[in-house]
């Protein structure tokens, strides 16, 4: 059974985004292993002198690199992903790649009607930066709108459509998983362009 770890986009305690995995996990419990994984307690990324990551950021790394996939769900904040997210992946791409060609499905939670969509853009552009290179399943966005009445008292989805829509990526994101772990010739490769990249030699 495939290992996924599923990223929680946000430091709010009553995001629905952490709704969405928690519903995702269960769901598809038999399909998956998905382990829900919390930024919450990231501290504020400032490159340390010493080099040394915290043991928050070690951890969460390890756990990326040995899974075979990654979900992220996001609010949107402004049009874009909100800063706690941001700061994970600023962590998660400093002296450590866990990211670099890792299968990424993206969802997102807004309690407005837009969904998220924005704000998995803007994620999508972040993923394929230099010191990331994640690889992002494409055409492949799962919005829920109206996230405050999107679930009922057990956490569960409510709505039939939006379940079949999310079974469809799902089951597409484990093809996708399949096939982008079989295209790792160039793995070594890419890892260490992503460590010697510097925006100060460009």
């Amino acid at each position: 059974m495939d290992k996924y770890i599923a990223i929680v986009g946000t430091n709010s305690d009553q995001s629905t985004n952490r709704k969405l995995l928690y519903f995702i996990r269960d769901y598809f419990k038999n399909e998956a292993d998905i382990e829900i994984i919390e930024i919450k307690e990231f501290p504020m990324f400032n490159k340390p002198d010493d080099g040394i990551l915290p043991s928050i950021v070690k951890e969460v790394a390890q756990k990326i690199e040995e899974a075979d996939g990654v979900i992220i769900s996001t609010p949107e904040y402004n049009h874009a992903v909100p800063a706690a997210l941001m700061n994970a992946l600023n962590w998660l791409s400093y002296n450590i790649y866990p990211f670099v060609d890792k299968p990424v499905m993206i969802t997102g939670a807004s309690y407005g009607t837009l969904g998220s969509s924005r704000a998995q853009s803007h994620l999508k552009q972040m993923l394929d930066s230099p010191e990331l290179k994640a690889r992002t399943m494409p055409s492949s966005e799962f919005l829920l709108s109206h996230s405050l009445q999107a679930f009922d008292e057990s956490g569960k989805l409510v709505d039939e459509d939006q379940i079949q829509k999310l079974h469809s990526l799902f089951l597409d994101f484990k093809h996708f998983v399949y096939m982008t772990n079989q295209l790792m010739s160039a793995h070594k490769q890419n890892k260490k362009e992503a460590e010697n990249f510097s925006w100060e030699n460009i």
